[in-house]
């Protein structure tokens, strides 16, 4: 009797060991994703001193670009890069990458948009540390007359939903199911519950037609990027009336990488999604896309947007599947993937 009393005793320390250790682990993990995505003490002021210096040096104000630069904005024989975000070397990364890859630097113009806490410093580290021969445009989200709350649901959905902001800014070890995922999995979830993702600007790429309306194609850049070839041949790719240039990650050698599918970032448990999605259909990466403006705008993609984000607000945010989704929803034809050696052109890194 005390020889099995021993054996299940045994069994039992072993498992609860095995759990902690397994926990362990797992917090660890967490703390490193919070470690890697948080800024640098050195850094943490950076844009406090920039507004700082935005407010009392006259260059740090100038306007960008200059005034007889400004038709250029809306040339569209210049090749046009749209960077959305809040952080300022990231965008200084995206931005300086992109002028020293290209042969014809000449040709470029960055549109970088950004919050409105985040505007004095942005332009003052451009009117300060200027890309010549590269022409920058820095604006916030207040200085667009067309970003409302009428014409931008998302806003509102985003401060109402409490399940949202729990799921973003909640515990992100609490209630998982450690037993049925691995390190690997728990690291990409714990990636994808960024709160930056439910911020308006990674929102805004669904109103490009209406934030650059003189645009004809714009190649829209993540800000976790570095180019590293030059990217003039972009411009060059016919895309045949379709909205959107991409490329497929659901082949290629890396699995971990290039195996991703609309499983792979939809809750099929939703009947909606359910209903009009496929969860083997191929994926694409979104940190460089090519969008066709001219094409888009005949297209209902803004309102299959809003519609959507309607009835399955939770799950279309909390998964950032709102810019995957889109064009498929409207059409299949909306999409066209572009081959391009992705990992010659640019490389994936985690920012500040």
């Amino acid at each position: 009797m005390l020889h099995y009393f021993l054996i299940y005793f045994i069994a039992f320390f072993m498992e609860k060991l095995e759990r902690e250790i397994r926990e362990s682990k797992f917090s660890e993990l967490m703390n490193k994703h919070f470690a890697a995505s948080s800024i640098p003490k050195g850094l943490y002021c950076l844009s406090l001193r920039l507004t700082d210096e935005y407010s009392s040096n006259a260059h740090a104000r100038r306007q960008l670009p200059s005034p007889e630069l400004l038709p250029v904005l809306s040339n569209n024989s210049y090749h046009h890069f749209v960077l959305s975000t809040d952080n300022i070397l990231a965008a200084s990364v995206v931005v300086n990458s992109a002028v020293q890859s290209s042969l014809r630097p000449e040709k470029i113009v960055f549109h970088i948009i950004t919050d409105k806490k985040t505007y004095a410093g942005m332009h003052a580290w451009f009117a300060l540390n200027p890309v010549s021969p590269a022409i920058v445009e820095v604006k916030g989200v207040h200085q667009f007359d067309w970003l409302t709350r009428e014409n931008v649901p998302v806003l509102e959905a985003v401060e109402n939903h409490h399940g949202i902001r729990n799921y973003y800014h909640g515990n992100h070890l609490a209630g998982a199911n450690l037993s049925n995922t691995t390190p690997r999995t728990f690291a990409s979830k714990l990636q994808a519950r960024s709160p930056k993702y439910i911020s308006l600007l990674n929102h805004l790429r669904i109103y490009l037609p209406e934030l650059f309306p003189n645009l004809d194609k714009v190649v829209f850049l993540d800000d976790d990027i570095v180019i590293q070839r030059d990217l003039s041949p972009l411009w060059e790719i016919d895309l045949w009336g379709k909205v959107n240039g991409a490329v497929e990650t659901c082949k290629g050698e890396d699995e971990w990488v290039m195996s991703k599918h609309f499983r792979n970032y939809f809750n099929f448990s939703h009947p909606l999604i359910a209903k009009h999605l496929d969860p083997d259909e191929c994926a694409w990466a979104y940190g460089m896309n090519i969008f066709d403006l001219r094409s888009w705008r005949k297209t209902n993609i803004r309102e299959t947007y809003h519609y959507w984000l309607k009835e399955v607000t939770y799950w279309l945010l909390m998964f950032l599947t709102v810019c995957l989704i889109l064009p498929y929803l409207c059409s299949k034809l909306n999409i066209i993937t572009v081959i391009l050696p992705l990992r010659l052109l640019i490389l994936y890194w985690d920012g500040l």
